[in-house]
């Protein structure tokens, strides 16, 4: 190594890059960490952007956001919520005619599934669990007439009564068509957008015709 001694490095260069970290960008990350927090402010956090993606559903219009930030808790609530008011008054489960709560539980989360792999099969640029998110949260409309049909249903049977249950699932499965095709329209093929809703239509209709026969005894 002859001639290294004699090179000299001048004061005036400057040396380029930072090893340390800044204590304010340290203290951000810190404070930012999810693990730091309390339970209770988890739990509020969570329940908080479930309850916006609620009103994105309410209020459909074209937004990421249920693809973006999907979770599976919203879906499962709606689920359980639903399955529990499709439960009938009966003692005897021989002679009870409505749906079961694992029966409901089963057709809500399979039919999500089989609609989630048919958009995968025709090319959708969707994820598994995304596709799930706003399929489950998209059942708020029909879980809202569930409610008003169970309300209804408390006056005096008649011709009044079904026909103000069925304007009330109609419109709500219209509602959950809307919500739902408006977030995931843009994730299919042009070509085939069609085969992409129809089994979406089928799976909303499925649960508006066992919120429509509903009988609480």
């Amino acid at each position: 190594f002859a001639g290294l001694s004699d090179i000299s490095i001048s004061q005036d260069i400057p040396v380029e890059g930072e090893i340390t970290i800044p204590m304010r960008s340290r203290i951000r990350e810190f404070d930012s960490s999810t693990l730091n927090e309390s339970v209770q402010n988890t739990i509020m956090r969570d329940l908080k952007a479930v309850g916006k993606k609620f009103m994105h559903v309410l209020y459909p219009r074209k937004s990421n956001t249920l693809l973006r930030d999907w979770d599976l808790w919203g879906p499962l609530i709606l689920c359980v919520t639903l399955a529990l008011m499709l439960q009938r008054g009966s003692v005897d489960s021989e002679k009870d005619g409505g749906p079961q709560f694992a029966e409901v539980f089963v057709i809500v989360w399979f039919g999500a599934v089989t609609i989630t792999l048919n958009s995968k099969l025709l090319g959708g640029n969707i994820s598994f669990f995304q596709s799930l998110c706003v399929l489950g949260y998209c059942i708020l409309p029909l879980t809202v007439a569930m409610l008003v049909c169970r309300l209804v249903l408390l006056t005096e049977p008649g011709p009044i009564n079904f026909m103000v249950r069925l304007f009330v699932v109609i419109v709500m499965f219209a509602w959950s068509i809307v919500a739902s095709t408006a977030f995931l329209a843009d994730s299919q093929p042009p070509n085939r957008k069609a085969l992409a809703v129809y089994p979406v239509f089928l799976f909303y209709f499925v649960i508006s015709w066992m919120i429509l026969t509903f009988t609480p005894q």
